[in-house]
């Protein structure tokens, strides 16, 4: 749409109100809403003032004033609202020197795609991520001076197998045993399918929904691959529809990535490719049938991800997933076919198009403007630095001997190495001026001071099971 058409459209369906969304640092859709009265053509150029210090890790409270500009292609009306409303995705810039804003999260997405243009390696990245996330019947937590605990519960989950539930019909999933049951034992088939028309009837192309291997409602919807810039909005509209379903059914989505202990963790599966000229530049005839330019791509993943993984596994929960001798990919290696390896080439098509590499070690919880233009910038610099990504590991990982698995490089065990990794290798995504050092710093003193020294500070609720009568 443009801002003619938007606003040609409020009045002729007679649109009240108008929704301005933005994504924050960290990764949180943020929003305010004005009457329709207040959206004319000049709006698209002017923009709406907000407070900038009230925001995670944007301004101080002496500069605090910017403004978002909405972007007329990225309307949609919003799904849940009572009231008529259409929603657009802004871009944030200053009030007095219009230039856009650093820590933009959708700014640094567009920096990257005008980079791959003007490096000569593409004309496009495109992404196809597949995220995971639980459904929760209900949710409690606490953490005071004093006392900490959480507690989750679901409708299908093994350990409600004896809960009196007046009658309880015994289909609950075993621990592990989650991955692709039928009703009764699936008991979100019709939210997931909710939710996954819900995303087609705004335009949102998907692909699959199914459950996954977790019990106590693990779950996977699979969004069609889309050019980055896009994706990224599109990733904050699932997370937002999935969210909003689920509330519809009493019930609540996290895209925490670790929230059961013992069974398996949250991960989004990212499909990446770099197109020029109309063709995809990854298929060629090496390896899996990749090119040369994909085995570079997936050497500078490989040679980066330590540094990578601030960005796309973000929280200190995402890695009590990474945890090595379990099924996450922690083992940075590439393969055809093979799960075990942090960098798949899925196999399922010969078609030249659909030749892609699938890097499987970021998880839902991160930013997807930033982690998926910090993949793309690992991918450039191995095929600018024409980087060696070494043998594919066709072995299943976890059955090699302990010599042969010290031989091959590991993702970070938590999220203080791979701050500490950020901040020694950022070079590669600074290039283009996408990441900014501003970007960079900032982003590894919030997680320290916000996230990382918090939790490591807090007493937590196993050591009492440990230590209390040490």
């Amino acid at each position: 749409m443009t801002p003619a058409s938007i606003v040609a459209k409020i009045k002729e369906e007679k649109i009240r109100m108008v929704d301005i969304r933005y994504m924050d640092f960290p990764g949180t859709w943020q929003h305010f809403t004005v009457p329709a009265s207040e959206v004319s053509e000049s709006s698209f150029e002017d923009g709406f003032g907000f407070d900038g210090s009230s925001m995670r890790a944007w301004q101080d409270i002496n500069n605090s004033d910017m403004i978002v500009i909405p972007d007329a292609t990225t309307a949609k009306m919003d799904p849940f609202f009572k009231q008529p409303t259409l929603a657009i995705i802004g871009d944030i810039k200053d009030p007095i020197t219009g230039a856009a804003y650093t820590r933009d999260p959708r700014h640094i997405a567009k920096k990257v795609e005008q980079y791959i243009k003007s490096s000569g390696i593409g004309d496009s990245v495109f992404v196809g991520p597949e995220p995971e996330f639980f459904i929760f019947s209900d949710v409690r937590y606490g953490a005071e001076s004093n006392a900490a605990f959480y507690e989750l519960d679901s409708d299908e989950a093994i350990w409600n197998s004896g809960r009196d539930e007046m009658p309880n019909t015994g289909y609950k999933i075993r621990h592990k045993h989650g991955y692709y049951p039928l009703p009764p034992s699936d008991k979100y088939q019709d939210m997931r399918t909710e939710m996954l028309m819900t995303l087609e009837d705004m335009g949102i192309e998907m692909e699959c929904q199914h459950h996954e291997v977790a019990t106590a409602g693990q779950c996977e919807i699979d969004l069609r691959f889309s050019k980055l810039l896009e994706m990224g909005d599109k990733l904050a509209w699932f997370k937002y529809v999935l969210k909003n379903v689920a509330a519809k059914y009493n019930n609540s989505v996290t895209f925490m990535p670790k929230p059961l202990y013992g069974d398996n963790g949250t991960g989004m599966h990212t499909h990446l490719s770099i197109w020029k000229d109309g063709k995809n530049t990854f298929a060629g005839n090496k390896y899996a049938g990749l090119s040369q330019e994909a085995l570079y791509a997936i050497g500078g993943i490989i040679k980066n991800c330590k540094a990578l993984c601030a960005i796309t596994n973000p929280t200190t929960n995402s890695y009590k997933r990474l945890v090595p001798g379990f099924e996450a990919p922690i083992n940075l290696a590439y393969s055809s076919r093979n799960r075990s390896a942090s960098i798949r080439i899925p196999m399922y098509s010969s078609s030249p198009s659909a030749k892609r590499i699938e890097f499987r070690t970021p998880d839902p919880s991160c930013n997807g403007y930033l982690a998926f233009a910090a993949m793309t910038m690992a991918m450039v610099d191995g095929i600018q630095n024409k980087i060696d990504p070494g043998d594919p590991m066709d072995k299943n990982i976890y059955d090699l001997p302990p010599e042969e698995l010290a031989g091959i490089p590991s993702a970070p065990g938590s999220l203080g190495e791979a701050l500490d990794a950020l901040e020694k290798d950022c070079e590669f995504l600074l290039k283009g001026d996408v990441f900014t050092k501003d970007v960079i710093e900032k982003w590894i003193a919030y997680k320290r001071e916000n996230e990382l020294t918090p939790v490591n500070s807090r007493p937590h609720p196993y050591e009492f099971y440990l230590y209390y009568d040490i």
